[in-house]
């Protein structure tokens, strides 16, 4: 291996070549056990054998080589798991059945909803409401769910009725932007 290494940082193609075949198994094996939802094992496969190549010189040889390479794979999944938790999205494949016949229902008609429509609907935005920071959720929950005031809102959070009215614009946007998103990809 050690010479299989040098090879590599000396820019020979086929010991690099050689050494992906090596270690493929390896990096395929944790990328898959830490995969995020939406992120190919594919793609994150070839960013950690990116980041592998790009550093190969600051392997040091004072840990066993595919130790350093496990570390390299672990730590590129969780930094792709925690982007994944900052931008949360939701796609028009991780509704459930009920969920995408409620929102066609609903970007349909103006006719009330059956109980079993108003229940998907009633999860579907929940799951859209949790893409929302939480003390966007909670503005958006008390004014248009709860069907509180701005002055009962403003009573129970401390907020002025400025920062209010700004998170409740900005929600309703966010929430806006989602579901447009989600109808884009069912209409595709």
């Amino acid at each position: 291996m050690p010479a299989c290494l040098d090879r590599v940082r000396q820019g020979d193609d086929e010991a690099a070549r050689m050494l992906f075949h090596h270690l493929y198994p390896l990096v395929i094996k944790v990328v898959r056990s830490h995969l995020p939802k939406r992120t190919s094992d594919e793609d994150l496969a070839q960013t950690v054998f990116m980041k592998i190549f790009a550093n190969i010189n600051q392997y040091s040889g004072l840990a066993p080589f595919e130790h350093w390479v496990s570390r390299i794979a672990v730590n590129t999944c969780i930094k792709a798991l925690r982007a994944e938790k900052i931008r949360p999205e939701l796609r028009w494949a991780d509704l459930s059945e009920d969920e995408s016949l409620a929102l066609d229902w609903l970007a349909s008609t103006d006719d009330d909803a059956t109980p079993g429509q108003a229940l998907a609907s009633r999860d579907l935005v929940e799951r859209l409401l949790a893409l929302l920071k939480p003390a966007d959720r909670l503005v958006v929950s008390l004014l248009h769910l709860e069907g509180r005031s701005i002055e009962e809102v403003r009573q129970r959070t401390g907020w002025t009725v400025a920062v209010i009215k700004v998170r409740a614009f900005r929600a309703r946007a966010k929430l806006r932007k989602a579901l447009n998103k989600l109808m884009k990809q069912e209409n595709s």
